[in-house]
């Protein structure tokens, strides 16, 4: 039986696609329901479901992000459908054929047509799908849900380190690395911390010598003196002038296929 996760921040669009979908496919098992992109996360990697329908605006995690997550998940091979009420995002879901997209309201003839996509998508072998598509995918979609950039490119930064306020050049960054609540800056010869999210400083950087190769490290492409693939095709990047290893994650791995 095909087993389905649901993510919406809005609990009568949880319960009324939950509902469409059991007049459009009696035999689906809603496994899941995730009020939150972080909530998504969790539950496919605990579920792992076949399907996971996404909402695209959702907080924690909205619901390009959760994806590229659970793509990243190990082992994962489902397929994902976002759900929005934003119909600008259509044409680019559907480019590559590797998700499916529903509007909302969803409507039961619409839910028709991607149910028959899915469960043909479905039929096929891991091997024949394509993950590069996906990638691609929400990669654009990203790119759409971002606000385009009206400011210069960030040239400065107002770094701490202890009690220490300094400004650094970011072209003296080697990489730069998220946790929750801090951003790590790292220089050649020391780190400091900033507030400001990957999410939002990859929109600031200049995109030609600052690379975003997780959802939560950028790295300056300067300071890469080489890139490792592993048995299992995970990348890992080396760094001219600091021994740490930095991963990229597999909805990043595009961004060094050229070049190993």
């Amino acid at each position: 039986m095909t087993r389905a996760l649901i993510a919406d921040d809005e609990r009568l669009l949880r319960e009324q696609l939950q509902a469409r979908l059991a007049q459009s496919w009696p035999d689906l098992q809603i496994v899941g329901l995730a009020r939150d992109g972080l909530e998504a996360v969790r539950l496919a990697d605990e579920l792992r479901p076949d399907l996971v329908f996404l909402d695209i605006r959702m907080p924690g995690l909205t619901g390009i992000e959760a994806a590229r997550d659970i793509v990243d998940l190990p082992g994962w091979q489902g397929e994902l459908v976002f759900v929005t009420a934003y119909d600008e995002y259509a044409v680019t879901a559907f480019e590559h054929g590797a998700v499916d997209y529903l509007l909302k309201p969803v409507e039961k003839a619409r839910l028709d047509r991607t149910v028959a996509r899915l469960r043909e998508r479905l039929r096929q072998a891991p091997g024949e799908r394509v993950p590069d598509a996906l990638t691609r995918t929400l990669q654009a979609l990203q790119r759409q849900l971002q606000p385009p950039a009206t400011n210069p490119r960030l040239r400065w930064l107002q770094c701490t380190s202890g009690s220490t306020t300094r400004l650094v050049d970011v072209n003296e960054v080697l990489f730069f690395r998220s946790d929750e609540k801090y951003t790590r800056v790292q220089l050649a010869d020391q780190e400091a911390l900033i507030r400001t999210p990957i999410k939002e400083l990859i929109c600031q950087l200049d995109e030609q010598q600052f690379w975003q190769i997780h959802r939560s490290t950028i790295v300056n492409v300067s300071a890469v003196a080489a890139v490792q693939r592993d048995d299992t095709g995970r990348q890992r990047v080396l760094l001219k002038s600091h021994p740490e290893v930095l991963e990229v994650s597999r909805s990043f791995a595009h961004v060094f296929r050229a070049s190993v």
